[in-house]
């Protein structure tokens, strides 16, 4: 399977960022002066349909009312200017949860997520999550083998230089107490030398 792609649209500075970081970038980087040439350069497929696809553009009134853009594939910046890490841990998640086709329901072992209410639950007993728990839940349930701090650093958190690693610990920590409070459950993330997983 190809990378995903992210658009990016009338927003040439953006892109510039992204394109200089692209080595350590797991998806691919397009640039459209305007949503016009979007539509023209993609008018081949039904962009309903389009894999993993992530549009920005600066003028945000344009994707909103544009009927031929699937809103669940739209990241909108409300509040500019952003943070290169914070921009990089929205897309990160935002493909993750891609993903899964925006399914409200997703089964992680023999428990049911909710995406929408953030409610992790087995038979009768629920949890609530916070969005960060879900991130981390998410992205082990993705990998195919235990990740460690710094890989979780990277992809949940996003292109961080200064998190530390802590923060991370921390909030893997407050995640499997939550699930052993809760269900009872000590071994649902896992950990071994090579780092964290889900069985």
């Amino acid at each position: 399977m190809s990378n995903p792609t992210v658009n990016i649209i009338a927003f040439n500075t953006l892109y510039e960022i992204l394109y200089e970081i692209k080595d350590v970038l797991k998806f691919e980087v397009k640039n459209y002066v305007n949503l016009e040439k979007f539509f023209e350069t993609n008018k081949e497929n039904k962009l309903a349909q389009l894999n993993y696809t992530l549009i920005f553009e600066f003028d945000n009134k344009k994707l909103i009312e544009n009927k031929k853009i699937d809103k669940r594939k739209t990241l909108y910046f409300n509040e500019l200017p952003i943070k290169i890490d914070s921009l990089m841990q929205r897309i990160n998640i935002q493909i993750i949860k891609q993903k899964y086709n925006f399914h409200s329901n997703i089964n992680i072992e023999n428990y049911s997520l909710n995406l929408n209410t953030r409610i992790i639950s087995k038979k009768t007993t629920q949890l609530k999550l916070t969005e960060k728990e879900i991130d981390i839940l998410l992205f082990l349930h993705e990998s195919k083998s235990p990740q460690k701090i710094s890989i979780l650093q990277k992809k949940v958190w996003g292109y961080l230089f200064d998190l530390e690693t802590h923060t991370v610990e921390t909030h893997v920590y407050r995640l499997r107490k939550k699930m052993k409070d809760t269900f009872q459950d000590n071994n649902f993330v896992s950990s071994n030398d090579n780092g964290y997983f889900i069985k």
